[in-house]
């Protein structure tokens, strides 16, 4: 029988070792060097894991509620790991976002880059790239073999995206110019770099050769993933049950009461124009927009200060290790849309918000304020710097790798629209942007459940009633509703079709936190700061585990 908090500690190597991507995006040291085995006895190995993880945390004493809740967090972890594993989620593991086919390109933007051991560690894994996607070939052949594949659509995307790096200024080509900028002055790795960056981008030539000639003819026409799986997946992104026809009708309530409001923000800003004519100025029109990129830069660097300057200790409690945060130009070909990158486990590398402004000569800040707010300071900068900071209080596996969408990116949309209740949305347009992320979001709902659970669009809606989902109609949905670009909402599309059950998390989620302090609010002596305080040191733990641990909350 062991301590739970020194099983933890052992769980956060043992998974780091097992999984080294995972341990370079936690910023957890001294696996930067290599790749998981994604092969199906990789697959195997790591399901071994972790049930071995389970057997000792469920041996383990839990004398307090401190240990309770370590316990509680590392069985949960298990569990849906193992889950995963046995519903055979690994061999469909390809989609245009979040798959092996990314991650292995773009773990390098975590990377260190400032030493000549962050650079060797950067020559190991491009090196050793075919290995490991070569592991990964064999785990989708199986699946292939027993008729797992995912969708068309999914494939061809990835597909499109592979092209990407046989150009000479791809993600992978950006390194040397990298390494050439560092200054570090060492000529024979610069040439192992050059060569490591050829194997990497011949194995991803090979892999793509795979998915076009071998893997895409097996490849599904349907989409929907079926309500069985889609329910599943859903569950293991918010910690909590799902129904699945109920959310779809609260989605659908929340596109049409969202519209509504949008049309009445625009109408602030043009009472005679539609909202997609006023949409359209403030994407276009030079004083709605930031003078070039080092302007916008500094803008989103400004209100990120502001805000952490302003905030702390009046609505939140920032610990001193977060109080600093950078914001970086995503490199060419790197990821579409903001996000945020955490600081490392020693805090060495600050926590960053990543904006893609490739190719761009105009910058629109509408819409980029409150996704400030989402992806930085109050949003994900503050809920996992909070997590990372709680010492002894929270395990090293819960502080290190657990982020759950459900509670982590419904706190990012809550920060969003508490900035707008205090008064950090300042001007008209910057709310039709709060505006914007939140009918997108409710669009997701419906796009989301609706597809894969086959669900048709409701009778009484203003937008295509009683009609069944088709790609087209979901593009149409983002595109006159959320007024994405038509590139962008076939981006979007292609995005839920292959990860479903996330793109639910922000709203659903942000309804929990809203549901919560709804009911904390009415309890003796409560107050918001400490709400916040209590909510944000469970961390972003499945909704069920955060509902519990909130429930015994005094003020």
């Amino acid at each position: 029988m062991s301590d739970i908090f020194a099983l933890s500690d052992e769980a956060t190597d043992t998974v780091a070792s097992q999984e080294p991507i995972w341990a370079t995006f936690a910023g957890v040291s001294g696996h930067d060097g290599r790749w998981p085995d994604m092969s199906p006895e990789g697959v195997a190995d790591t399901r071994t894991m972790w049930s071995r993880i389970k057997a000792q945390a469920e041996e383990c004493p839990t004398p307090d509620d401190r240990t309770a809740l370590a316990k509680a967090v590392l069985l949960d972890e298990c569990q849906l790991a193992m889950e995963s594993i046995d519903s055979g989620r690994p061999f469909f593991e390809l989609n245009n976002i979040t798959s092996p086919h990314q991650d292995l390109r773009f773990v390098y933007g975590s990377m260190d880059m400032s030493t000549l051991q962050g650079w060797e560690d950067i020559c190991s894994r491009l090196a050793s790239t075919g290995s490991a996607l070569d592991g990964y070939r064999r785990l989708l052949e199986e699946g292939r073999l027993s008729g797992r594949t995912v969708a068309r659509r999914q494939v061809e995307a990835v597909l499109e995206q592979g092209g990407s790096l046989k150009s000479e200024s791809s993600v992978l080509d950006q390194l040397a110019e990298k390494f050439a900028a560092s200054n570090l002055g060492d000529d024979a790795l610069a040439d192992r770099l050059s060569e490591a960056i050829a194997a990497a981008k011949a194995a991803y030539v090979e892999i793509d050769r795979y998915l076009a000639e071998t893997y895409l003819a097996d490849a599904t026409e349907s989409d929907g993933v079926g309500r069985s799986r889609y329910v599943a997946e859903a569950e293991a992104h918010l910690g909590c049950s799902l129904d699945p026809d109920e959310t779809y009708r609260w989605g659908w309530d929340e596109v049409e009461r969202l519209w509504a409001d949008l049309k009445t923000a625009c109408a602030e800003i043009d009472g005679d124009a539609p909202v997609a004519e006023v949409i359209d100025r403030l994407k276009t029109g030079a004083e709605f927009a930031a003078v070039d990129e080092a302007h916008f830069v500094q803008l989103m660097t400004e209100r990120q200060h502001q805000a952490l300057e302003n905030l702390q200790g009046v609505h939140f409690d920032v610990p001193e290790q977060i109080r600093s945060i950078a914001v970086q130009v995503e490199p060419a070909g790197g990821a579409s849309a903001a996000h945020y990158v955490p600081p490392s486990e020693d805090f060495s590398r600050v926590g960053s918000v990543w904006y893609p402004v490739e190719g761009n000569n105009h910058f629109p800040l509408f819409d980029e304020v409150t996704t400030a707010y989402h992806e930085g300071f109050p949003g994900h900068h503050l809920q996992v710097g909070v997590q990372m900071t709680q010492g002894d209080e929270l395990s090293r596996f819960h502080k290190t790798m657990v982020w759950h969408p459900g509670s982590g990116e419904g706190w990012a949309l809550y920060a969003e629209r508490f900035m707008e209740e205090i008064g950090y949305l300042e001007r008209p347009e910057y709310r039709v942007g709060l505006l914007s992320s939140q009918l997108l979001r409710s669009c997701r709902i419906a796009i989301d459940i609706g597809v894969h659970c086959g669900l048709a669009i409701p009778a009484d809606v203003t937008f295509h009633p009683g009609s069944e989902w088709s790609f087209e109609l979901a593009e149409e949905l983002l595109t006159e509703r959320a007024l994405m670009s038509a590139d962008a909402a076939r981006s979007e599309v292609i995005r839920y079709f292959g990860w479903p059950g996330q793109a639910i998390t922000y709203k659903v989620g942000e309804q929990a936190i809203l549901d919560m302090r709804a009911e904390h609010s009415g309890r003796p002596n409560f107050d918001l700061k400490s709400f916040h305080s209590h909510l944000l040191a469970v961390g972003s733990v499945g909704l069920d585990l955060l509902r519990r641990q909130m429930a015994g909350v005094t003020y």
